[in-house]
């Protein structure tokens, strides 16, 4: 038993696991009812989540039963099926009637009140009765619309640009015909009044010289009187409307409401469009063209003036004149006299009776009537006296002769001063771009010179333009920009052509001077053109 027990085989068949004692065998049973009781608790948890979904999902279609319950759909009987028909048949036959009527352009309501309704027209038949008049009523106002814009198109094809129709706003005045500094102060007056008074028309508020004196003070940082709104009306009297009114908010307890106040009111062009015109931007210039205008012709007329006290007297027409006599001096133009403005009317009260009687007798006085008829039989003048203490306005003024001229032939003097005076018309209706002509005409003599040194000094039968224009620009007295040397070298060819030619070669231009022509006959050439250039 021994060997059987030790021999290695039967150690082979026995297990190999220890046997457990008694506290390991209860330490196990309680692990094992540990597990057995976490995994209970899991599956009792797992039943009450899905008994609670159950119950929610079973109050959520209960909700959804109930909501259906409150709207149950209605089973169509054959009465209402009958109906239904019947009304269908009615509206196709009003489109059946509407259609022609629409077409032959008559009242759309029509088709739509020659259907009657029944008593039983449901809410459906009326809508679809508003439906069609609306849709009658759109499409003919979109064949008026069509029509319209039929006839439109002539007249936008005809409409000229913006910068064609306000073209003559952007032309100023000519250069030459500049404004005495009153003139420019009154028309910069103007502006800024017509600012202001622009802004409380348009803002319905009426302009009093109050507001309109502190916008324009505040404008210009110069003083505003009721003389240069006089000014202004004599400049310029169909620009504003002036009253003397009353009861009107002042919104300051220096002016009482009740206190007359001088009133401006623009004179705006009137359109049948617009209930009340506006001042635009539009207007403001032209109304400052306007007066800018009127102020040229009132210095015009103070010009001519003193073209007809000269001698020989000149006459040039306002339209031609483009500057002003050398001898005309333009500050020593009086100012403009200011037009009478409306005043406060005064009205006297006579409070007691002796008033009243004073006032009668001072107005139907006797006395007064003798004394006054005696005064003018004592002062009386006869007409004889009148006339030879009046100066005779026919006659002309005799020129005065200077110690100077004395011994000169008169027929001299008066050809000598008739060729000034057709010298000075000359110049008074010559524009500016013959006053540039001529100013360059003047410089062409001593420019051939520089010229002729010019070839002479490089020796050449021809040069570069602008190797000549640099060294004509360094020997000229005055500063000239090489692109105006060039202008007076083009002007120069022009003039003598036979002397000085221009050859273009390439992207160049050439001069040759022809050496068989002296200068001096180009010179005399040049101021014979001249002379003839100034219409003398």
């Amino acid at each position: 038993a021994g060997c059987v027990a030790g021999s290695p085989d039967k150690d082979f068949l026995t297990p190999r696991t220890p046997k457990r004692n008694s506290s390991e065998a209860q330490i196990a049973e309680q692990s094992t009812e540990a597990f057995h009781s976490l995994a209970k608790t899991r599956r009792q948890a797992t039943r009450v989540k899905k008994a609670t979904t159950s119950k929610k999902t079973t109050q959520k279609s209960v909700g959804k039963k109930l909501v259906l319950q409150d709207e149950p759909p209605r089973d169509l009987c054959k009465v209402d099926l009958a109906s239904l028909k019947s009304r269908i048949g009615r509206i196709r036959h009003a489109d059946d009637t509407a259609v022609p009527s629409c077409s032959e352009d008559v009242t759309p309501a029509a088709p739509i009140t020659t259907t009657p309704l029944s008593t039983d027209t449901s809410p459906l038949n009326a809508s679809v009765a508003r439906a069609k008049d609306l849709a009658a009523k759109a499409l003919r106002r979109k064949e008026e619309g069509l029509v319209k814009q039929g006839e439109t198109p002539p007249h936008d094809s005809t409409r000229q640009p913006a910068y064609q129709r306000y073209h003559t706003l952007a032309q100023s005045g000519p250069p030459g015909l500049s404004l005495p500094y009153q003139y420019k102060v009154l028309a910069e007056m103007f502006r800024s009044m017509d600012t202001v008074v622009a802004m409380l028309y348009n803002r319905c508020e009426t302009a009093t010289f109050t507001k309109v004196k502190q916008g324009v003070q505040d404008m210009m940082r110069k003083r505003f009187e009721e003389s240069h709104m006089g000014q202004i009306k004599t400049v310029f009297p169909e620009a504003y409307t002036f009253k003397q009114e009353k009861n009107i908010p002042t919104f300051s307890s220096g002016v009482p409401k009740t206190s007359y106040q001088l009133t401006v009111e623009p004179l705006t062009e009137s359109d049948q469009n617009e209930a009340r015109p506006l001042l635009s931007a539009l207007h403001l210039l032209k109304r400052r063209s306007i007066f800018h205008q009127n102020l040229v012709s009132i210095v015009k007329q103070h010009h001519q003036v003193f073209l007809s006290s000269l001698v020989p007297p000149v006459s040039v027409p306002d339209d031609k004149l483009n500057r002003w006599h050398p001898h005309f001096n333009v500050d020593s133009v009086p100012a403009v006299q200011p037009s009478l403005l409306p005043q406060v009317p005064v009205t006297e009260k006579l409070i007691t009776a002796q008033e009243v009687l004073d006032k009668a007798r001072s107005l139907l006085s006797p006395k007064m009537e003798k004394a006054l008829v005696t005064l003018a039989l004592n002062t009386g003048d006869t007409p004889a006296d009148v006339l030879g203490s009046c100066p005779n306005p026919t006659e002309p003024p005799v020129a005065q002769v200077p110690a100077s001229l004395k011994g000169v032939s008169q027929a001299l003097l008066e050809r000598i001063r008739a060729k000034e005076a057709q010298k000075v018309q000359a110049a008074m209706t010559r524009n500016p771009a013959q006053e540039e002509r001529l100013l360059m005409m003047s410089r062409l003599g001593e420019l051939a010179r520089i010229l002729r040194s010019v070839f002479v000094a490089e020796k050449k039968a021809a040069l570069i333009m602008e190797v000549v224009c640099n060294r004509m620009v360094a020997s000229y007295r005055s500063s000239l920009s090489t692109g105006e040397m060039e202008k007076h070298i083009h002007l120069l060819a022009e003039v003598a052509a036979d002397w000085l030619t221009i050859h273009p070669i390439r992207k160049d231009f050439y001069l040759k001077l022809n050496k068989k022509v002296e200068l001096s006959v180009v010179l005399e050439k040049l101021s014979c053109r001249l002379k003839e250039e100034e219409g003398v």
